[in-house]
């Protein structure tokens, strides 16, 4: 077996399960999860219907490439969602099996493993990062994501010397588990170092469609190319997805754009990996990147979740202002968020997720994700608050 397989860590939620098994909660209380990034509106109905009118053509092989039709639907989406003046969807636009698998392939296409190899991630972040990396043989360089820089990267901090091995540097924006939105003007900056010292940078914007100011949509990476006059998006790619734009995790579809120089291999890769869209999800696909109407009402929905769970904690608990993903970062009262959420679970028969379980030790020895929650507002409205009253009735507790 592969030696690097052992240098992967444990997923969160196995290290959460753990920490629960020995734990008893109250019989008399419903189990409310806030833990998995999993959608619970209900999925678009025309992706679903789209499914059903095109079933037959499971009984035909799709290509890597994906329909020539779905590939220019993602390119207008995304022309006109982030203001670009082209992107051309024969070499600049790749459909994917969701974000989670092509941000895994990408770094293992990516990666040149005949010299130093490093990516930088955020800190904390989706452990997909990390494990692509170990297993393309690079080694992960962790950039703490604290408070005191707005839970986003700081790259000026980041020295000459540790950005010549630095080969990937990826941006999750919103951002999983802070819901920090990286600004156009740090986007830019960042495009300076990778022109400066030769890297790739991956943004994974997957959460880019669920904001909570309707007149303030998060900006993305190609976004700031085209506003640096980069129509060829060179160095630069982006990870999008319909999981949480369409409440439809299980189609597992989403996309790859940018520079054409790095989709062709990477579809070269994929080509072999066997990893091409079913016809009947690019299909419905289709008809969920062609439909504003059912996202916007998604968004209301997180709206008013946001600010029904932000009137109950806000009182009792520190956590930044959302902007955009459905996730809340409070920090603990005490510090400690293992115990915290074993006694949240063992008192009030709620899961959340500790925020130690997605950091790693930084730049200071430090944990950033230590004595932090991740809640994921998924629910309907109704159990998603009866959460927040159990949390703060512990945190008043003491």
């Amino acid at each position: 077996m592969n030696a690097d397989l052992n240098a992967l860590h444990p997923y969160p939620f196995e290290k959460l399960a753990a920490l629960k098994a020995s734990l008893t909660p109250p019989a008399g209380l419903t189990h409310i999860p806030l833990t998995i990034g999993e959608p619970q509106h209900a999925p678009y109905q025309g992706a679903l219907d789209a499914l059903i009118a095109h079933q037959l053509e499971m009984a035909r092989y799709p290509a890597t490439n994906g329909l020539p039709a779905l590939r220019d639907t993602i390119a207008a989406w995304a022309t006109q969602r982030f203001g670009l003046a082209g992107l051309d969807a024969e070499r600049q636009v790749l459909p994917v099996n969701g974000t989670r698998e092509a941000i895994f392939a990408f770094v293992q296409a990516a990666l040149d493993r005949t010299r130093p190899a490093s990516v930088a991630v955020p800190n904390p972040f989706y452990q997909i990062y990390e494990g692509a990396t170990l297993l393309a043989g690079g080694e992960p360089l962790y950039l703490d994501c604290t408070a005191e820089n707005g839970f986003r990267p700081d790259f000026s901090a980041v020295s000459a010397d540790t950005w010549r091995d630095v080969q990937i540097v990826f941006i999750c924006s919103p951002g999983n588990p802070t819901g920090a939105v990286t600004p156009l003007a740090e986007f830019k900056q960042l495009i300076a170092l990778a022109d400066e010292h030769d890297f790739i940078i991956a943004s994974d914007e997957c959460y880019s469609e669920l904001y909570l100011d309707e007149n303030t949509p998060p900006p993305g990476l190609l976004q700031a190319c085209a506003e640096l006059g980069r129509d060829d998006y060179r160095r630069c790619v982006v990870f999008h997805s319909l999981s949480k734009r369409s409440n439809l995790p299980g189609l597992r579809s989403g996309f790859v754009a940018g520079d054409a120089d790095l989709l062709a291999p990477f579809k070269r890769y994929r080509t072999y990996h066997g990893c091409a869209m079913s016809l009947p999800l690019q299909h419905a696909s289709i008809a969920a990147w062609q439909d504003e109407a059912h996202v916007r009402a998604n968004r209301d929905a997180y709206r008013e979740k946001f600010s029904a769970v932000t009137d109950v904690l806000a009182p009792v608990m520190d956590f930044p202002t959302p902007e955009a993903s459905f996730y809340l970062w409070p920090a603990v009262p005490g510090g400690d968020d293992i115990a915290f959420t074993q006694r949240l679970f063992s008192e009030q028969h709620v899961s959340v997720l500790p925020g130690s379980l997605m950091g790693r030790p930084g730049q200071n020895g430090l944990n950033p994700g230590a004595g932090r929650l991740r809640l994921a507002l998924v629910a309907e409205l109704e159990p998603t608050l009866e959460a927040a009253k159990r949390l703060r009735q512990l945190v008043e507790r003491g």
